[in-house]
């Protein structure tokens, strides 16, 4: 690993038009891998196999009455992946922040995107001796690598507005979601030929789901080797000190923020929004499986037609905001996700065509929305400072997420019904619209000291 953090060019003080055309490009094929790696875990494992498996280990952990008692706490089975979730991302809020303000005052961003993608990558792979009634192991796990992803991807993003003029910003985003569709596609239809046919590979379902698993922290680390060697570090702008250790980090990173309220704004409307989004997507196998009664095959070939439809979204999306604007166009999906709560709650059971027809909904609007607020996003960031404002982008995007999960956890433990829990989200969607739509985002971009471009 220590080999790949070190080579490549020298270190550069540059903006993205400090590097020629044919080096921005390189930078930008490499980049478009880190998605490509870290996608698998996010599709197969958040969105498919842990959470209905965790469950399952769970249920198998539990007393009479459906409770596992982790540090004595009772807690649903049902509801132990929803919480677990929302753990993971309080410990990413604590990191965040700290690791990207230390990529910005070091300009050693790579080495530590490394780091954490191995993290990552070692506990996924670990999650194959997940089996029996190791729910505690399971949740373990998943806290170390959602905490991990989150981590790495504030490095990640932040290399967006090095790496591509400010016109360039929504296709290189939208390319990047594209690659990772196309990996979690990928690696979705080799896990649906090991799941399906477990038997004739002389495989319980437990191990096929297993290998499925930690096949995802396998694919995560040997593909970021192609990023770790395309990205370029930067050198630090004059003045820059030591890295403040802990939360006086993070407090200098938000006292900092509060002099670019407008990119403020638009961070609450994302964090509000988004959180509906990460929510829906992490806890939709769950749905599936103990509400609508969908078995695992059904559930592998919804997200895959989400990840197919998704590269088409990311793309298509990224055409209409060229026209219309990207702020137009996020605000036009988060119409579409509050009309797919509305539909999944009305979802018939055992009816495995109607949760497709939702899965191809989610597809088409999933991979915009993401790519356009990133890009939208990167316009708002002072210049010098995106490690830090990213990992503050981060903690919306996955870091302060923790709330969806908890709403849903609640819903279910308090009502015992996943349909309550689905259309408690709705809130989200609704909330996150009004307050985007109240952000003047040209206004925003020049503030942030950045070129406006023409149509945003």
């Amino acid at each position: 690993m220590s080999a790949e953090t070190t080579d490549a060019a020298e270190p550069t003080r540059g903006t993205p038009g400090a590097a020629d055309p044919g080096e921005r490009r390189r930078e930008q094929r490499g980049w478009y891998f880190y998605d490509f790696a870290c996608s698998v875990y996010s599709t197969s494992v958040v969105t498919v196999f842990l959470g209905p498996y965790l469950t399952s280990v769970a249920k198998a952990a539990a007393d009479a009455d459906g409770y596992v008692r982790p540090l004595g706490i009772p807690i649903r089975a049902g509801s132990l992946f929803a919480y677990t979730i929302s753990a993971s991302l309080v410990v990413a809020v604590i990191l965040m922040p700290i690791v990207g303000a230390a990529a910005d005052r070091t300009g050693r961003k790579k080495p530590l995107l490394a780091a954490a993608a191995y993290v990552g990558a070692t506990a996924t792979a670990a999650m194959f001796f997940l089996d029996g009634t190791r729910y505690l192991l399971g949740a373990f796990l998943l806290i170390v690598a959602n905490a991990a992803i989150s981590v790495s991807m504030v490095l990640y993003n932040a290399y967006l507005p090095q790496i591509s003029e400010p016109d360039e910003r929504d296709a290189v985003s939208s390319r990047g979601w594209a690659f990772g569709y196309t990996s979690g596609a990928l690696v979705l239809v080799l896990n649906l030929i090991l799941y399906t046919g477990h038997d004739s590979f002389g495989l319980s379902e437990s191990d096929a789901v297993r290998i499925c698993l930690a096949s995802a922290g396998v694919w995560w680390g040997a593909f970021t080797v192609v990023p770790l060697r395309r990205l370029r570090d930067r050198q630090v702008a004059p003045g820059h000190g030591a890295v403040r250790s802990g939360w006086g980090q993070l407090v200098a990173t938000l006292r900092d923020m509060r002099r670019h309220p407008l990119t403020l704004s638009f961070l609450l409307a994302y964090l509000v929004y988004n959180d509906g989004v990460q929510t829906v997507i992490s806890q939709a196998s769950v749905y599936g499986s103990e509400e609508l009664g969908l078995d695992q095959t059904t559930l592998i070939t919804a997200v895959l037609l989400v990840q197919i439809l998704a590269v088409a979204g990311a793309l298509g999306m990224g055409r209409l905001a060229r026209v219309y604007g990207a702020k137009r166009t996020i605000l036009a999906s988060l119409v579409v996700w509050t009309l797919i709560l509305v539909a999944g709650y009305f979802l018939p059971a055992d009816a495995p065509v109607f949760f497709y027809a939702l899965a191809a909904a989610i597809g088409l609007v999933l991979g915009g929305s993401q790519a356009l607020s990133r890009s939208l996003y990167s316009h708002l960031v002072p210049r010098g400072k995106e490690a830090e404002y990213f990992s503050a982008y981060e903690m919306s995007d996955r870091g302060l997420s923790w709330l969806g999960p908890l709403v849903f956890g609640l819903a279910y433990q308090l009502t015992g019904s996943y349909r309550d829990a689905i259309i408690s989200l709705v809130i989200f969607f609704v909330a996150g619209s009004v307050l985007l739509a109240r952000v003047p985002v040209r206004q925003a971009v020049a503030a942030a000291g950045n070129p406006v471009p023409e149509q945003i």
